[in-house]
């Protein structure tokens, strides 16, 4: 997790802030998970507690994959997000906030993230947010061009998402030339892993027929062969 004295407090606060945990304040309440962070007092706060940081900065956070995103349109007014890699979730944009575990690396041909190595599409860099900030810290440029003035920031429409969790295969890279129905857009990655289970259950099916053809091939032919007739000796 990335914390750095040359990061603005807001900045770092969102980096480690753990969200979508219940609100001590609104504990009986619905719906009381925090998932909308104030820049203004880098805080996380529940939707019930709206009303005193109504004339804040406000960010949703989002959460897909059981991991914090947040939307590519909101993130862009707040620093800049190129050779971020962007994924599409219910027809909007979204980046995630830190870099996700991986259970094994592995480096073979193709785009990785600078920072982690994660497999990207090409022509991307990063795989969020944090990576490319820990990349940018350790070069001689800095923040210095990477984060805007933002004085307006507010929340989407009620309603238009609550930023619940919602299932990884709803998830696919922007540049993804996969369809759009939901059915296969889980990430590169993943599509990858059914693509080669796909071609795994193949050869084994061509492996069981190629087992089978022998003995059926052979009963055909045993039937086939019947001994010659021999007339009777008197």
């Amino acid at each position: 997790m990335l914390i750095s004295s040359h990061l603005p407090r807001w900045l770092q606060v969102l980096l480690t802030e753990k969200f979508f945990n219940a609100c001590v304040i609104h504990e009986e309440a619905k719906k009381n998970e925090k998932n909308v962070y104030c820049l203004d007092c880098c805080i996380s706060i529940c939707p019930h507690c709206l009303s005193p940081h109504s004339s804040h900065r406000l960010l949703q956070i989002r959460r897909y994959v059981y991991h914090d995103v947040i939307r590519l349109d909101d993130a862009t007014k707040l620093m800049d997000c190129a050779c971020v890699q962007s994924y599409i979730i219910n027809s909007a944009k979204v980046i995630f906030i830190n870099q996700r575990p991986q259970t094994r690396q592995f480096r073979g041909s193709g785009n990785f993230c600078t920072t982690c190595d994660r497999c990207l599409q090409h022509p991307y860099l990063f795989c969020s947010l944090s990576c490319k900030i820990d990349n940018l810290l350790r070069t001689e440029y800095g923040l210095s061009k990477f984060l805007y003035d933002c004085n307006y920031l507010p929340l989407p429409d009620v309603g238009s998402d609550d930023g619940l969790v919602t299932p990884e295969w709803v998830l696919e890279p922007s540049g993804s030339t996969k369809t759009s129905s939901g059915s296969d857009g889980y990430g590169e990655e993943a599509w990858c892993r059914a693509l080669s289970c796909t071609a795994t259950t193949e050869i084994v099916r061509k492996k069981r027929s190629s087992l089978t053809c022998p003995s059926v091939s052979g009963s055909l032919m045993n039937r086939r062969k019947k001994p010659p007739h021999r007339a009777p000796l008197y």
